[in-house]
């Protein structure tokens, strides 16, 4: 999803790769490509939807933004400047304060034996954002902007006092406190129960509209992405397959994969199961030297060059792109 020359854009992604090895072989035969060619622009104040199943590739795109993992090849923009030159010149801490990642699960990052003070605290100290004189009126402050009040009775719990959706909130309050340009979301609502992940959608939009922070959120429940998202990119198989503007992808979807996504979102009103309009396959494990599109084992309009090649980019709309023969 091309923004050329936005000056909006914060983040930009380029023909981003990830191979992993297989074994303890470093042959190119046994590695396996769990991102491949991955390219978009996270603008500032707006969101962007990564969908797909689980091995889809798209939360170890937000590792490799994180640096939690370095990308195979491909380049990382970060503010007019490569990630690598963004590092060198500002330091490692100071992309780690602007890029902030919130995790599935809201236990398992958060520290049991601490409380929830120490854990907005420790960011602040960690990038001197506040000292001793200052850190508990700023504590308090970022838990009554995730709504956790009374803010002081929470600072003192402990996390296996709060609920997901709690937990959850005490985390986001953690990515706020370094004040970040980006926060990557890792499926930041599929552990929570159904009542409360509107409320946390919600809050992640308020922050987005009111705050400018942008946010790469990550699904599978594609209704989500639609509610939440300005943009929505479809992943299967390490691939982007269908983006543009959320509105696009999900009302009008091209790709027989979205269109396979959006036909198990539940509707009002529907009685029955709908059947899916899908090939019974198992879901390839790419690789470097893979050829075609990843999805021909499963496609009910595969064409005999699906095999052979990978589908180009087509835009069939403004800000709808889509890569499928079948266009």
């Amino acid at each position: 999803m091309d923004t050329n020359n936005n000056p909006e854009v914060v983040l930009s992604v380029r023909n981003l790769v990830k191979d992993f090895p297989i074994g303890q072989s470093h042959n190119k035969k046994n590695f396996m490509r769990a991102v491949n060619e991955v390219s978009f622009d996270l603008c500032k104040g707006e969101a962007l939807a990564i969908v797909g199943e689980s091995g889809s590739g798209k939360s170890t795109g937000a590792r490799i933004l994180s640096r939690i993992y370095d990308n195979t090849s491909g380049d990382i923009i970060f503010k007019g400047l490569p990630i690598e030159e963004f590092v060198k010149k500002h330091g490692r801490l100071e992309y780690a304060r602007q890029v902030q990642m919130i995790f599935q699960d809201p236990f398992g990052s958060l520290n049991p034996v601490h409380d929830v003070f120490h854990h907005i605290a420790r960011p602040l100290l960690i990038h001197k954002r506040a000292n001793k004189d200052t850190i508990t009126k700023l504590v308090y402050e970022l838990l009554e902007l995730v709504g956790l009040l009374p803010a002081v009775e929470t600072a003192e719990k402990y996390p296996y006092e709060l609920s997901g959706g709690q937990r959850q909130r005490v985390a986001i309050a953690r990515a706020l406190a370094v004040d970040p340009e980006v926060i990557l979301a890792d499926e930041p609502i599929s552990m929570l129960d159904v009542s409360v992940r509107l409320g946390i959608l919600n809050l992640m939009a308020d922050l987005k509209d009111k705050h400018g922070i942008s946010f790469m959120y990550i699904t599978h429940d594609i209704a989500t992405a639609r509610y939440f998202a300005e943009k929505t990119a479809v992943m299967y198989v390490g691939h982007m397959v269908e983006w543009g503007a959320s509105d696009r992808v999900t009302q009008t979807p091209q790709h027989p994969y979205t269109q396979l996504l959006l036909s198990a979102v539940p509707e009002a009103g529907r009685h029955g199961r709908r059947e899916l309009d899908a090939k019974k396959g198992e879901i390839p494990l790419w690789k470097p030297d893979s050829i075609g599109c990843p999805f021909a084992a499963r496609c009910p309009r595969v064409l005999d060059k699906c095999s052979d090649s990978f589908p180009a980019i087509t835009e069939i709309a403004k800000d709808h792109f889509i890569r499928c023969h079948n266009i």
